[in-house]
């Protein structure tokens, strides 16, 4: 029984239930040798980011060339590895059915994304989230991925068009300059202002966050670029949305912010748009795949060939 696939087709000399069997056996053994190369990949950059804070500090040149070793070394084991076959909802939702349209919480009908000047960077097709999908934007610096949020934000906000959100979408935004967060005002107060919470349970989730107390009642432009991503999350938790909007959300996080926001995202029900240039963020997070190319938004079934076409660009 041949079983055919974009990326890696699988034939079993067996009828078709149990090559049905062997198939999702198959594809369960690639998903633990994927995951736990990306343990160790994630493992090495975790040592790699102690050593680096150790080395800046005792100006050590052993410890920077071991730092950048470390890193290479965790570059290797993630371009080799080759992430398991996952069947996407997609497929359920090309369906020109209206139960799965009346599910989507964006619908995107062949707009057209273009510069502020009116140049047009690409269409988008015909395409739907509906909840549960996390789908990455794929695309080289300048192709339209920033245009395109924005262009969803405006819909979700009322704008109309050739992008529709539904009036059950809930829409938490993060995007990389923080520009959610009033750096005039303090955590406290920007809590305070949007949620229903009393003061010690306010100052509890800022300290849960990492924001230590001394400074949740001062201006957040005094919060570090960790801390204000933070915030940023916090924020985006208590909103409880049931579709993110993430612009480079790892872009000021530590490690151990990073992979609580990796885990918050895949364990939660709620669908995602994300742009992110952190790898491992986006084959953690990622169950669907966009790739700006030729000025045309297409689905693809990995990352990892747009991944392999950056580097061999900047090589």
């Amino acid at each position: 029984t041949l079983f055919l696939r974009q990326a890696d087709s699988r034939d079993f000399a067996l009828p078709f239930s149990a090559a049905r069997a062997a198939l999702a056996e198959a594809d369960a053994a690639d998903a633990r040798v994927f995951g736990n190369r990306m343990k160790e990949a994630q493992q090495l950059r975790r040592q790699a980011a102690k050593l680096k804070n150790i080395g800046i500090n005792s100006g050590s040149d052993l410890l920077t060339v071991k730092t950048r070793q470390l890193s290479e070394r965790a570059d290797r084991i993630e371009a080799a590895a080759r992430p398991a076959h996952r069947e996407r909802s997609a497929g359920a939702i090309r369906l020109d059915g209206s139960a799965s349209h009346a599910r989507a919480l964006l619908t995107f009908e062949d707009a057209e994304i273009a510069t502020p000047d009116g140049r047009l960077l690409f269409r988008t097709g015909r395409k739907w989230i509906v909840p549960g999908d996390r789908v990455v934007l794929l695309g080289a610096n300048g192709a339209g991925k920033s245009r395109l949020m924005a262009a969803v934000r405006a819909a979700l906000e009322g704008g109309g068009g050739a992008i529709r959100a539904a009036t059950s979408a809930r829409a938490g935004v993060a995007d990389q300059d923080l520009g959610q967060i009033d750096l005039d005002r303090s955590p406290h107060a920007i809590l305070a202002d949007r949620f229903r919470l009393g003061d010690q349970s306010i100052r509890a989730a800022l300290a849960g966050a990492g924001v230590a107390i001394d400074r949740q009642t001062t201006p957040a432009r005094r919060l570090s670029g960790g801390q204000r991503s933070r915030l940023a999350m916090l924020l985006l938790r208590l909103e409880q949305p049931n579709l993110y909007l993430l612009d480079e959300p790892t872009n000021h996080l530590d490690i151990e912010g990073q992979e609580a926001l990796e885990d918050e995202i895949a364990g939660d029900s709620a669908a995602a748009l994300v742009v992110s240039h952190d790898r491992a963020f986006v084959r953690a997070v990622g169950t669907r795949f966009w790739q700006i190319a030729g000025r045309r938004l297409e689905e693809v079934e990995t990352p990892e060939d747009f991944f392999r076409l950056a580097e061999a660009g900047a090589a």
